[in-house]
C-alpha cells in the first residue's frame, strides 16, 4: 500500500491561552518534522513572509487568565487572522490540566466565540498526551503529580489551584458549564471499536455540532483520535485541548506513512552563563531555584510588594543585584517567590489588597517587571540566552522583549524546549519559557548546557 500524502501548504493553525502552552504546540509540530512558527501577536503579511516553509502557525495568547468580557473584546479579531489563514484544522489549545472556570480563562466561552468563525461539524476535544502522563478515561481526566497519577479533581495541585481549582474531573461537564454548545464524550470503548469512533461520532452529530471529548490513555489511542479528527475535518474544524491534538496527529500521520519517523534532536550547546526570572510560586519551580542556588546561579529576590508601590525603584535595584551576580561569573535568576510558603507571597497579597488592584493587573505587573528587568540585562550584558518560567510570567515578560516569533531550537521536557526567538529589532535570542509546574530540579542547568534529548521524567 502506497503511503498518504499530505496536503500541500499550509496544515494547521493554533491560538494558544497562554504563552507557554503556546510555545508546546509549536514545539511538538517542529521536532515531530513539520515546520511550524509561533508569533506573539496577530503576525503582518511581512512577518508571515520571513517564514515561507512553515506549515503550521500559531499566536500566543494570555485568554487564561482573563474574563470572558476580555475575551469578548479580543478574541473575536484573533480568530478572524486564524480563519483567514486558511488552514483546514484550527486548535484552540489549552492547558493540559484544563485550567479554566465561567470567570477566568472560560475554555467554554473562548469555544462559543471561536465556533461561528472557525468551526465545523463537531469540536473535537482532545487533553490527553500519555507522553506528558496525561490521560482521559472513561471522559475524566487524570494528571500526574511527582511519582504518582491523580484524577483531576484530586490533584494535589490542581484541587487546590489558586484561581481555577479543579473541582470536576469529567471533562465534558466541566465544559458544559462554561459553552452554550452541547458536550458528550467518545470514549475508549468507542474509540478502540473496529470502526475507530466513526458510528459513535455520526450517532452524536445528529443533534448537531457538539463539544465531543475523546479519551486517550496510551499512544495506539493518541494515533486513534488524530485519525478521527483529521479524516472528519471536513472544510474546516475547530479543535480544542492540549499539545496532545498535535501528538495526535502526528501519530496518526505516521501510521499512514503521510510523515517519516522524527528528525533526532539535538543540543544548542552549552553557554557558560544564562539570564533566568521567575515569577512562578509552584513547588517545582522552587525545587528548581534550590537546584539553581547550588549550581552556578545567583540568586535576586525580587519584591513583589515593592515593585507595586515602587516600580522604577524594585526593577533597578534587582537589576543592579542581578549584573553584581553576573560580575562574579555566575548566572542570573531574578525570582518574585521561592515556592508556595515564601513570605514574599503574603506580603505581595496585603499589598494588592491596600492598592485596590486587580489580582490579575497586579500578577501582570509583575510579569512585566521581569520582563523589564530581562530586557535591561541582554542589553548591558550581550547575553544570549535566557529562560522565563511561569505560564502567565512568560506572556508578559516576553512583551517586553520585542519578541514577534519563536521557533523551536532545542528539546528538553514536552513542553518547554529551547527557542529562538525573533525580535523587532535587534539579533534573535535563545529563550525557553516555562510552565510553574514544569521541568526537572536541574531545568535552569539544562537550559543552560543548551537542552537537547535525555532520559527524565516529567
Amino acid at each position: 500500500m502506497s503511503a498518504a500524502r499530505l496536503p500541500d501548504g499550509r496544515l494547521l493553525s493554533w491560538y494558544g491561552d497562554d504563552y507557554t502552552g503556546s510555545a508546546a504546540v509549536m514545539e511538538v509540530l517542529s521536532f515531530g518534522g513539520i515546520e511550524a512558527v509561533l508569533f506573539l501577536d496577530v503576525p503582518t503579511p511581512e512577518q508571515l513572509a520571513a517564514f515561507p516553509h512553515a506549515r503550521a502557525i500559531g499566536i500566543a495568547g494570555i485568554a487564561r487568565s482573563e474574563t470572558p468580557a476580555w475575551m469578548d473584546r479580543h478574541l473575536p479579531a484573533i480568530f478572524a487572522a486564524l480563519a483567514g489563514l486558511g488552514t483546514a484544522l484550527t486548535h484552540y489549545k489549552v492547558c493540559s490540566t484544563l485550567d479554566s472556570s465561567p470567570e477566568i480563562g472560560s475554555i467554554g466561552h473562548a469555544v462559543d466565540l471561536a465556533a461561528p468563525l472557525l468551526g465545523g461539524s463537531w469540536i473535537p476535544t482532545l487533553l490527553a498526551a500519555p507522553v506528558m502522563r496525561r490521560y482521559q478515561a472513561f471522559g475524566h481526566l487524570f494528571a500526574s503529580s511527582g511519582d504518582r497519577v491523580f484524577r483531576l479533581d484530586r490533584h494535589p495541585v490542581m484541587a487546590r489551584h489558586p484561581v481555577t481549582p479543579m473541582h470536576e474531573s469529567d471533562v465534558a461537564r466541566h465544559l458544559a458549564l462554561q459553552s452554550s454548545i452541547p458536550t458528550a464524550c467518545i470514549d475508549m470503548t468507542a474509540l478502540r471499536a473496529a470502526d475507530g469512533g466513526d458510528a459513535a461520532l455520526a450517532q452524536m452529530l445528529r443533534t448537531g455540532p457538539a463539544i465531543v471529548t475523546l479519551d486517550g490513555i496510551d499512544e495506539a489511542d493518541m494515533a486513534r483520535a488524530g485519525r478521527l479528527i483529521w479524516e472528519h475535518r471536513g472544510d474546516r474544524l475547530l479543535a480544542v485541548g492540549s499539545q496532545g491534538v498535535q501528538y495526535a496527529l502526528l501519530a496518526y500521520w505516521r501510521s499512514i506513512g503521510a510523515i517519516g519517523e522524527p528528525p533526532a534532536a539535538s543540543s544548542a550547546g552549552a553557554v557558560s552563563q544564562i539570564l533566568a526570572v521567575s515569577g512562578s510560586v509552584s513547588p517545582t519551580t522552587a525545587e528548581q531555584i534550590d537546584w539553581s542556588a547550588a549550581n552556578g546561579f545567583g540568586l535576586v529576590a525580587l519584591d513583589a510588594a515593592r515593585l507595586l508601590a515602587s516600580p522604577e525603584a524594585e526593577i533597578e535595584r534587582a537589576t543592579a543585584a542581578a549584573r553584581r551576580a553576573l560580575s562574579s561569573g555566575l548566572s542570573a535568576l531574578i525570582h518574585s517567590a521561592r515556592g508556595p510558603d515564601d513570605p514574599a507571597i503574603a506580603a505581595f497579597r496585603e499589598a494588592v489588597a491596600r492598592s485596590g488592584m486587580a489580582v490579575a493587573s497586579a500578577n501582570a505587573r509583575i510579569g512585566a517587571g521581569l520582563g523589564q528587568i530581562l530586557r535591561h540585562l541582554l542589553s548591558a550584558t550581550g547575553l544570549g540566552r535566557a529562560v522565563i518560567s511561569g505560564g502567565d510570567t512568560s506572556g508578559h515578560a516576553s512583551q517586553q522583549l520585542g519578541v514577534y516569533a519563536l521557533t523551536a531550537l532545542a528539546p528538553t521536557i514536552p513542553g518547554a524546549a529551547l527557542c529562538t526567538a525573533h525580535r523587532h529589532r535587534g539579533s534573535p535570542i535563545e529563550l525557553a519559557l516555562k510552565g510553574g509546574q514544569m521541568g526537572t530540579p536541574d531545568y535552569f542547568g539544562w537550559i543552560r548546557d543548551g537542552g537537547g534529548p535525555r532520559n527524565t521524567t516529567i
